[in-house]
């Protein structure tokens, strides 16, 4: 097993990462714990033991679940139970589940703790570390939510081994961005390492910058278009997936402002293309992802701001760009449109 931490003072918590991790959860669960609510989804074939009495609560399915409405059944589910402050709520599965309820958490009784147990690759790298939870508005992704750090995250390698390849590689997309970032070396490591190696870049932003104030803006590299993109398919593509041709277009963007070099630009299509990710999108769409990115959160005050690079490993920012700007990036993603059975199956 490999142990991290996220390191936020006296509210940091640990990171286990390897096979067979959540058998480690009774360990890693608050002192005095009596109780704990078990949130997964039907579709997920995990299972987990706390160790303390628990009752399991199963959440719909897919993104259209990610939403208030299964927030509030949660807690009202949740306070028939009787769930207390002093018990704790155990989220089972991937970014969707743990969004969810690490939200529902957040609010039920004004904070529960939460225990993470990840079950997918993007969960393990990136969802379920760092205390961001939230749900989706018809308007935009992630609009409601809150920072609501868990108290440990279990991420067992072994289930990934369940996944279908088109939600390993969704989660290969968003470990190409910490590529991009600077992590060396993923796709040389072993399976444990290229994910410890991922949430330690991550906890090391967090650690730096809880709430998004600067440098955790980085994180979002390459997903101010795939945000747009997800929403505009209504969340048959994948997160990956979408992220996937973000980053081609956040690194064009870069190329064009004069901020990034041709090779590292290039770089970016020639990674994502060879593990089956998609780099383009439809050349008609630039209009509805404008108003998709629009409701973006890093934006401000009607200013939409992008992460790009200045070289590998070199995230900055680029605030109000031009719409020709804009407009000559997606150019260069837009040159065939994929067909939308390949896409819902990215």
């Amino acid at each position: 097993m490999i142990e991290l931490e996220v390191p936020l003072g006296d509210r940091s918590y640990p990171v286990v990462v390897g096979a067979g991790a959540r058998h480690r959860l009774l360990e890693v669960l608050p002192v005095g714990v009596r109780r704990a609510a078990v949130v997964t989804q039907a579709s997920i074939p995990v299972e987990v033991d706390p160790g303390v009495e628990h009752q399991v609560f199963t959440m719909p399915d897919g993104e259209e679940g990610k939403d208030l409405g299964t927030v509030e059944d949660l807690c009202r589910d949740w306070a028939q139970w009787g769930l207390t402050r002093g018990d704790v709520v155990v989220a089972v599965g991937g970014g969707v589940v743990t969004d969810t309820a690490g939200f529902a958490a957040a609010v039920y009784h004004r904070g529960v703790a939460v225990v993470h147990v990840a079950t997918t690759l993007l969960g393990q790298i990136d969802a379920a570390i760092g205390g961001k939870t939230g749900v989706n508005l018809p308007e935009g992704k992630n609009l409601v939510g809150s920072f609501w750090q868990p108290a440990a995250v279990l991420c067992d390698t072994e289930t990934l081994g369940t996944l279908p390849p088109r939600e390993y590689r969704n989660g290969l997309g968003e470990m190409a961005k910490y590529a991009f970032l600077g992590v060396d070396d993923l796709a040389d490591l072993p399976l444990d390492e290229a994910v410890a190696a991922c949430v330690a870049c991550k906890a090391d932003v967090v650690g730096s910058d809880e709430r998004e104030a600067g440098r955790r803006a980085i994180l979002n590299y390459g997903h101010t278009l795939g945000h747009a993109i997800e929403r505009r398919e209504r969340y048959r593509w994948r997160h990956g997936a979408a992220v996937s041709v973000g980053l081609v277009f956040a690194a064009e963007l870069g190329r064009l402002a004069g901020r990034l070099d041709d090779a590292t630009a290039d770089r970016h299509r020639a990674i994502l293309a060879s593990i089956g990710l998609p780099t383009t999108y439809d050349p008609d769409a630039l209009g509805q992802l404008m108003e998709g990115m629009q409701t973006d959160k890093k934006n401000r005050h009607g200013m939409l701001r992008f992460v790009v690079l200045d070289g590998l490993a070199k995230p900055g920012r680029l605030e109000g760009p031009d719409p020709s700007l804009l407009a000559a990036a997606y150019s260069a993603v837009a040159r065939e449109q994929p067909s939308s059975g390949n896409a819902i199956l990215l």
